[in-house]
């Protein structure tokens, strides 16, 4: 596997970050909260800009309006979203509700729905159960792609929406279907089998935002720990504190292989991609906790002010961490496949 960027992967990664500095916590960090205090909590004339570059359809095929992108083009636009932690929400639009169109949705379906979210025209949001919360951006999306028991629904206004702030500054809703107006999405039927492959690459997506977020928790923490000043020396220049830095770094760095790999798996087409999304997803997870934990504790008391960016960094790790599946339903996962392996005698 290749693990180096081309030129047309680094300038797409380079275009994004471009197009997100007005959210980088080093230089400006009061425009996130700004952007999170007023609904929808995302910044719609943004939106509009990721729609005008082709990255809301990136990786739809040309047929449907999208740019025929593949999962490492997807991870490099979710990565850098995380990096400043940008509320906008592309992997719960883009690589879930959209990915979910993509897979079982008809012709003209997939033309309609997926050719207006890469315009920008339409929010979409995916749901599950008769009742469904969290859905993130539930009650601005004009479109909600529900699923309940196996079946697959395009539903353009759910009957009952209570729209609500997230403690990582973004929006959701708990929605209700029971009385709301329901399409099929593509032949109908139990989608469950076809789902579970679409649910692992946003898995892995939402990994790389998560894995963003990391590695600027981190970039804040060391520079922190290089300027701020205790008994009259900077707090790098104590052991304790630099070994718990590097400690962050090694998870940072473990993380970002696991979560390479998965995206290099789903980017082959391999069948394993699901097992693969749930080794990235556990690790993220463990490493996000550490990682988060370790950002505040290094800053100190002012890691937990509202002011101060790295507590949202944690507090957007902590939510990523739980959507769609946390480290117990990962090591549920993983270890339903235990026995399909063989017994080694380490005496043998």
């Amino acid at each position: 596997m290749d693990f180096e960027l081309d030129d047309e992967q680094t300038a797409l990664r380079d275009a994004v970050r471009g197009l997100l500095k007005g959210y980088d916590p080093a230089t400006n960090s009061e425009h996130r909260r700004e952007v999170t205090a007023a609904d929808p909590g995302y910044d719609e004339a943004l939106w509009g800009r990721l729609a005008e570059m082709g990255l809301l359809g990136l990786p739809f095929a040309e047929t449907d309006g999208g740019m025929g992108a593949g999962p490492v083009e997807l991870a490099l636009v979710a990565e850098e979203i995380g990096r400043v932690i940008a509320p906008e929400p592309y992997v719960a639009a883009v690589a879930l509700a959209g990915g979910v169109v993509a897979a079982l949705g008809s012709d003209d379906q997939r033309a309609e729905l997926l050719g207006e979210l890469a315009s920008g025209e339409r929010l979409l949001a995916f749901a599950s159960g008769e009742v469904a919360e969290p859905v993130v951006q539930g009650a601005r999306a004009e479109t909600i792609i529900w699923e309940v028991d196996g079946e697959v629904f395009v539903v353009d206004r759910p009957a009952d929406v209570t729209a609500y702030r997230t403690h990582d500054g973004g929006r959701a809703a708990r929605l209700q279907f029971d009385r709301s107006a329901a399409t099929p999405l593509g032949d109908g039927g139990d989608a469950r089998e076809a789902l579970v492959p679409v649910f692992a690459r946003a898995r892995i997506a939402a990994c790389h935002e998560a894995l963003g977020a990391m590695d600027s928790a981190l970039r804040l923490t060391t520079s922190y720990l290089t300027t701020r000043q205790q008994f009259g020396v900077t707090l790098n220049r104590f052991q304790n504190l630099t070994f718990r830095a590097a400690d962050m770094y090694t998870d940072l760095e473990l993380t970002r292989s696991i979560v390479t790999w998965a995206t290099m798996v789903a980017a082959d087409g391999d069948a394993d991609v699901v097992d693969a999304a749930a080794r990235a997803k556990l690790q993220t997870v463990r490493a996000a906790r550490r990682i988060g934990q370790e950002a505040i504790q290094l800053h100190g008391g002012i890691g937990v002010t509202d002011e101060f960016s790295i507590g949202h960094f944690t507090s957007r790790l902590t939510a990523l961490s739980h959507w769609l599946g946390d480290g117990r339903e990962q090591v549920a996962l993983l270890s339903g496949s235990i026995a399909d392996h063989g017994v080694l005698d380490p005496l043998d």
